[in-house]
């Protein structure tokens, strides 16, 4: 006979976003449990390089979620035991040319406007950022707001510190509603758990569980590779990118792109994405993929043309055809809260989603306009 439990909320997904949604709704005072299918951090948080990035996101509603995410996580980084590996190393953001640099000038003024800090960093100035960096770059915008943490840790200690139940490796076959269709809680092969509100934050699921709910979310999956080098001195200091990248998150395309971000690590490896490409969920090890990540890695850093590649990782990024993830109550299902679609943004963007989900169960004010985000709004495919 399935258990039973009475519950103010049920959390679908052990990512990052899920914990960061348990730890701050159990701060609150709600009693809440969380569910997955697999281990914490299992899905796309754990094939992550932890980015939390204000750098990439053009001015609007994303970057407003980034921007109180990283003042949360400078907060958390106090909280939370230090095996979550937070580092503000900032981030540069490099143009290879003078046409792509006064780009990113326009792009900074925008950012600036939001609240971001991002300095010019002449090219002849770049050596005193980043030893190793290749002299022929042009110059780069410095962003002291970007940071670092080590996803899988991070999710796990966000989970300890809510010290709510948590039951992984159960999939959630239904979504209990009453009759006139209120959410009432959640089924698996292996328990009941009854709750007037359930939070979808099951990533590249995130469709799914839409779905058993009686909603819809077109969530899609985005695979990305990571590259691991041997480890090595602190050879990279910021967290470093080519300015394409910024241009590849914002893309609708389907084919393979690629765009080198690099940077150090505590324990001593670089760290080299990133690639993005909907190929649904396949599995498979794309060649092209790595041989493109280790050539633009050498481009920017060319100490590292010859450092053994260890390994290599891929996950799927939750892609939402706006860019935009779908945070909050779902107006075709009452109890039903959705905190998924981040893409590849969902570490950085953790504790903000995780605010505005926790204010909508606790009938509080948001921290920021949460209607960009809305679950029923028209998705369409145009850029942020």
């Amino acid at each position: 006979m399935p258990k039973r439990h009475s519950l103010d909320a049920v959390i679908i997904g052990a990512g990052v976003v899920g914990a960061a949604c348990a730890y701050y709704a159990a701060r609150s005072g709600l009693s809440v449990a969380v569910v997955d299918r697999g281990p914490v951090a299992g899905g796309t948080t754990g094939a992550g390089e932890g980015n939390l990035l204000v750098s990439d996101k053009e001015a609007g509603p994303e970057l407003d979620l980034a921007l109180l995410s990283t003042s949360l996580w400078r907060e958390l980084s106090g909280a939370l035991p230090p095996d979550m590996e937070y580092e503000p190393k900032g981030g540069l953001v490099v143009a290879p040319d003078e046409t792509t640099l006064k780009a990113l000038r326009t792009f900074a003024e925008g950012q600036r406007a939001a609240g971001v800090v991002a300095t010019e960093i002449p090219g002849s100035e770049l050596a005193d950022h980043e030893p190793h960096l290749n002299p022929a770059m042009a110059g780069a915008f410095h962003y002291p707001q970007d940071a670092q943490v080590q996803p899988a840790q991070a999710a796990a200690r966000l989970l300890a510190a809510a010290a709510c139940a948590t039951h992984l490796g159960e999939e959630v076959t239904e979504i209990l509603r009453t009759p006139a269709g209120a959410v009432r809680g959640i089924r698996t092969p292996r328990r009941e758990l009854l709750a007037p509100a359930v939070v979808n934050a099951a990533g590249t699921w995130g469709g799914r569980i839409a779905a058993l709910a009686g909603s819809h979310l077109p969530v899609l999956p985005r695979r990305g590779f990571v590259l691991v080098t041997e480890p090595l001195p602190r050879v990279v200091r910021h967290k470093v990118y080519a300015a394409d990248y910024i241009a590849d998150v914002a893309s609708d395309s389907a084919s393979l792109q690629s765009s080198a971000v690099v940077e150090g690590t505590p324990a001593g490896p670089v760290l080299i994405g990133a690639t993005r490409e909907r190929v649904g969920f396949d599995r498979g090890l794309s060649l092209e993929a790595l041989r493109r990540l280790a050539a633009q890695a050498a481009t920017l850093f060319p100490c590292l043309a010859d450092v053994d590649v260890l390994r290599a990782y891929h996950g799927f990024r939750p892609y939402l055809p706006d860019h935009l993830p779908a945070i909050g109550p779902d107006p075709r299902v009452p109890g039903l809260h959705h905190a998924c679609g981040h893409e590849g943004a969902g570490i950085g963007l953790a504790p903000a989603t995780a605010a505005l989900v926790t204010a909508a169960l606790t009938g509080t004010a948001p921290p920021l306009d949460p209607t960009p985000f809305r679950p029923d709004r028209d998705f369409g495919g145009t850029p942020r």
